[in-house]
């Protein structure tokens, strides 16, 4: 697995993993891999600092302490695991219907379809339109791989 640090043209930056380079090059190119705030799916790579263990005869210096309350590192992390999580947890509950989410949202608010936790993939343009219909959806919080994905 290898963490990549992203970007949206927004300058929202995030961190998604992958099982190598080539999966996100794959994944970038279809589109799949959307902003976790604004939903956008024009991402680049952040720049990124290396993680380089120190020698072992050298003491590791402590790591700044935050100004305030600013949120470290280690507690923004920490935070996204928690989300992660309970997003996982929702998910084993929702069945995963892909591309065919803006339809079968829409058959479910117009009674054509018995109401069901679904999730899927639609283009920020079906989903404006879904709310305009006055549909109840809203975006996940962090990405998902879709299930014919996963390796």
């Amino acid at each position: 697995m290898i963490v990549f640090d992203l970007r949206c043209p927004a300058n929202h930056v995030f961190e998604a993993w992958f099982g190598n380079s080539a999966a996100y090059a794959d994944q970038r190119e279809r589109g799949l891999i959307a902003c976790p705030v604004c939903g956008d799916t024009a991402i680049e790579k952040a720049l990124m600092a290396p993680n380089i263990a120190a020698k072992g005869n050298r003491a590791v210096e402590a790591a700044p302490k935050p100004i305030g309350d600013a949120p470290t590192p280690e507690g923004i992390k920490a935070a996204i695991a928690t989300i992660a999580a309970a997003q996982a947890k929702l998910l084993e509950k929702s069945a995963w219907v892909g591309r065919s989410f803006p339809d079968r949202a829409r058959a479910m608010h117009l009674g054509e379809e018995a109401a069901a936790p679904i999730h899927g993939q639609a283009t920020p343009a079906e989903a404006r339109a879904l709310v305009d219909e006055g549909v109840a959806i809203a975006p996940l919080p962090l990405p998902v791989v879709p299930p014919t994905s996963r390796h």
